[in-house]
């Protein structure tokens, strides 16, 4: 099975720039989209075969969640049944068989890292709602998780230390994910593998320079190991600031 997920940045200004073939050429059986900043009935996106969710934020133009799967879900929920955080959109559970598979936008800690004691909360109350899913069966989570966790998956590590998305706080948050029994799949597969990227900045030709971060990720519950097949970050596509992230698995 193949599972992509990307921070499209818009999802209607995402389709002006090549969506819909990329969405067709990756031809995922489930595909997760974050940050699609629009509200109900301000797309009428038709994709055949495949069954569509998505959770908007309550602010117009602003984070939100899709997800597009070939299989019909057993059960879909929005958020994380905390209404203190289930107001952005940023969360979608899609029900399976055998795995619980989640979509997140994991809110950023702002310039000036003015939203970083939020995201302290929101990371111990998410880690929390994935292991109560895991009591249940494996988990799948995906998305733009807002942190590079070490050195190797940023460009400029040194130069932005205290920088939203890099700080002790937020690599430790992520750290303490994995050390619950999780994996980071990409590094899983690739551990030492360099300039894997899945995020730039608009300024200063960060993409045509590769100066970018791989914020953007496939972590799984460490149930699914035997399962993994491979993962990947698909650079070279564009149509937003993030790139497509993909997992397979058997």
């Amino acid at each position: 099975m193949k599972f992509i997920s990307w921070n499209v940045n818009g999802l209607r200004a995402a389709i002006k720039k090549g969506f819909l073939e990329n969405f067709n050429d990756l031809d995922a059986d489930i595909f997760a989209l974050q940050e699609i900043k629009m509200s109900a009935g301000q797309l009428d996106l038709e994709l055949p075969g495949y069954h569509m969710y998505y959770n908007y934020a309550e602010k117009k133009g602003y984070s939100g969640t899709a997800i597009f799967t070939k299989e019909e879900p057993l059960n879909v929920t929005y958020g994380i049944g905390m209404e203190e955080h289930d107001n952005e959109g940023r969360v979608i559970t899609a029900e399976f068989e055998d795995y619980f598979f989640i979509t997140c936008y994991t809110p950023n800690s702002k310039r000036g890292l003015e939203r970083l004691d939020y995201r302290m909360v929101w990371e111990d109350e998410f880690r929390n709602y994935l292991n109560n899913l895991r009591k249940e069966k494996p988990v799948i989570l995906c998305g733009d998780l807002n942190v590079a966790h070490k050195e190797i998956d940023l460009k400029n590590p040194k130069t932005n230390k205290k920088s939203a998305g890099f700080t002790e706080e937020e690599r430790g948050k992520f750290t303490e994910l994995l050390d619950t029994g999780y994996i980071d799949t990409f590094r899983y597969f690739y551990p030492e593998k360099e300039e894997e990227y899945s995020w730039w900045s608009y300024f200063a030709k960060s993409r045509e320079r590769n100066i970018g971060w791989r914020i953007d990720y496939f972590v799984v519950s460490e149930e699914l190991e035997s399962r993994l097949e491979d993962a990947g970050i698909h650079q070279k596509i564009e149509g937003s600031d993030h790139c497509p992230v993909e997992l397979i698995i058997k």
